[in-house]
């Protein structure tokens, strides 16, 4: 049998554009993780309230004709604050009350909150999959690779190396970001210093809200379907992923999204789509038993 060189190109692709949804999520979960040692499991339900949100309002544009760049523009900032409010609220009444109690209360809340926004959208929406309104159109310069990369993954990868390029700035360039690496490091110090860390990490919900919205109408426009379970699915895939790299790292986030991805594309197309997720974590079972920190993470020490 023939290597096929140009299938190869397309699971690569495939890939990375199902590393670069993951990333978005990730991130979010390992920027919280980072502050404050929390894993916000309700982080998925974020994800597709932001696709739900996408979706509702797309459709009422696209009813009064809206030009299909313009819908996809405010669809995706509506989604965004949107998400960042829900992002916003969950911390303020599920996490903020706990942040001095047991480690496993916070964890508890967090799964609950996760279970309640599940059942919220399924009460208010409903149980089958939707059908969501294609937002992203054929680009021209793109129709000799069709076979290789469409337009949806295109936008998909810019769009997510261009928020990689502004969250970097944002942590290393900014009085927030100077703010948010203060509070990961040391709350205590950060307090003395007169950082208001509450604002602080309320602003990393925020912000991982707002790129897990954005996520969810990128891919929910990609596969074309939403319904209110996608979130759970994608934000296990996306922890994982966030493991993968190093949680608390945002480099990490990002690397072991794309790997996670690759690895995903690379079984479905030589092996079987059944075999999808076995291979996805036997992989980090395997990173967690020779480097338990991940592969850009650190290894803690406790102070005694």
């Amino acid at each position: 049998m023939d290597f096929d060189f140009e299938y190869l190109i397309e699971l690569f692709f495939s890939g990375l554009t199902r590393g670069s949804i993951y990333a978005l999520i990730a991130l979010g979960y390992t920027m919280v993780y980072g502050i404050i040692g929390l894993i916000n499991f309700a982080h998925g339900e974020i994800y597709m309230l932001g696709a739900f949100t996408a979706f509702i309002i797309a459709t009422v544009l696209s009813i009064y004709g809206f030009p299909l760049f313009a819908v996809l523009i405010l669809a995706a900032v509506a989604a965004m604050i949107w998400a960042a409010a829900y992002g916003y609220t969950v911390e303020k009444l599920a996490y903020r009350p706990l942040r001095d109690a047991p480690r496993l209360s916070p964890l508890i809340s967090a799964i609950g909150m996760s279970i309640f926004l599940q059942n919220y959208v399924l009460l208010a929406q409903t149980s089958d999959y939707l059908s969501f309104p294609e937002l992203i159109p054929e680009f021209a310069f793109l129709e000799p690779y069709v076979d290789v990369i469409g337009s949806t993954d295109f936008v998909i990868l810019v769009t997510t190396a261009v928020v990689m390029g502004l969250l970097t700035w944002l942590i290393k360039f900014t009085r927030l970001g100077k703010a948010m690496r203060a509070t990961a490091q040391d709350q205590t110090m950060a307090l003395l210093v007169g950082i208001n860390i509450n604002k602080v990490i309320s602003a990393t919900f925020v912000i991982g809200s707002a790129l897990a919205a954005l996520g969810g109408l990128l891919i929910a426009s990609h596969v074309g379907q939403i319904n209110f379970f996608i979130g759970f699915i994608a934000g296990i895939k996306a922890f994982t992923a966030a493991v993968l790299g190093g949680i608390g790292s945002i480099p990490g986030a990002v690397l072991g999204s794309f790997i996670l991805g690759l690895t995903e594309a690379f079984a479905t197309g030589y092996v079987s789509s059944d075999y999808e997720d076995v291979f996805a974590f036997s992989l980090l079972v395997l990173i967690l038993i020779f480097r338990p920190a991940g592969i850009l993470g650190k290894a803690s020490v406790e102070k005694v």
